[in-house]
């Protein structure tokens, strides 16, 4: 099976100023003439880490990954002022202007696909291909699903320790509850519900337990900025409309894809990328067997690598 690449460090980083109060976090890595390459995060809330740099061939990407509003390094950290997905895919754009890029790739997993795919369905034209991972249409139907019912029944222990900070005569509306736990003014609440929403999605991720995994989203400062910033976006319907990818896959047409998901993928269940097959035909699909959410399952990343190898050769 497929290994990632070896560890590589930035050239350069840098900061970009967007629309206050924010500052992201940029980095660029590999060979700087080479294909451009944005690395999306997942989240929203996440941010990058060193291993994302090794899914590509440092020879011939030149690598990009940024901590969107809020995430990561960019500050101000945990910030909802001023952060909404049609913010992050003008950040992109402002940032692909930065840089001096006339088109790139984008390789993006699970609300690193949302956000990839709609700035692609805004920008087709600054669009080289798309490698998506863990597909998720940010529907409602997707959203009650893991933080209603439905993941529910298949992790009721770690379901458990989900809805503890949440009274049960509040638990009929599991995200708007955490909403106003998460941006309470009782410190200590608010700290315990983040990492309880964050631990959740740690502990659902992957297809055999991974405590590694579930203490790195229960690090207070990963979870922080993960549960307030899904939380702010998941109870404004992400700032789209419904079904919005869907509806909108015709922008999709003419650009090359790659869609990889884990056949067992709880997070975001499979028939999402199934759907958007349907409705971007021209992208490849592998459902990858015995395998979740994470970009870190072994075949999944196998899979993601053979892609960006793919694209390395095509877009040469």
């Amino acid at each position: 099976m497929r290994t990632l690449y070896p560890p590589v460090e930035p050239y350069v980083r840098h900061t970009l100023q967007v629309e206050a109060p924010h500052t992201l976090y940029v980095e660029e890595c590999g060979n700087p003439a080479g294909i451009p390459v944005l690395f999306v995060h997942g989240g929203p809330g996440g941010g990058c880490e060193p291993w994302h740099r090794q899914f590509f061939d440092p020879d011939r990407y030149r690598i990009v990954l940024f901590d969107q509003r809020g995430c990561g390094r960019s500050t101000p950290h945990a910030s909802l002022e001023n952060n909404t997905t049609q913010a992050l895919t003008g950040d992109m754009e402002q940032l692909r202007e930065h840089l001096g890029i006339e088109r790139w790739m984008l390789f993006g997993g699970s609300w690193g696909s949302t956000l990839s795919l709609l700035y692609a369905q805004a920008c087709p034209e600054r669009v080289l291909a798309l490698v998506l991972r863990g597909i998720f249409l940010c529907r409602k139907q997707d959203i009650d699903w893991f933080y209603q019912q439905g993941a529910s029944r298949l992790f009721p222990d770690a379901w458990q320790d989900f809805i503890a900070p949440v009274p049960p005569s509040r638990r009929d509306n599991l995200v708007q509850a955490y909403h106003e736990l998460l941006t309470g003014d009782d410190e200590v609440r608010r700290l315990a519900a983040a990492r309880a929403w964050s631990v959740w999605e740690g502990t659902t991720s992957t297809l055999q337990h991974k405590p590694a995994l579930v203490r790195h989203f229960a690090d207070s400062y990963i979870a922080l900025s993960m549960a307030r910033i899904e939380c702010h976006y998941f109870i404004n319907g992400a700032f789209i409309r419904p079904d919005q990818i869907i509806s909108d896959a015709a922008q999709l047409k003419n650009i090359p894809g790659r869609i990889i998901h884990g056949r067992y993928d709880v997070v975001c269940p499979v028939d999402q990328a199934i759907e958007l097959h349907h409705a971007w035909p021209e992208a490849d699909v592998q459902i990858i067997p015995a395998s979740g959410h994470s970009a870190g399952e072994p075949a999944v990343a196998g899979a993601l690598l053979e892609a960006t190898d793919h694209f390395a050769g095509q877009l040469a």
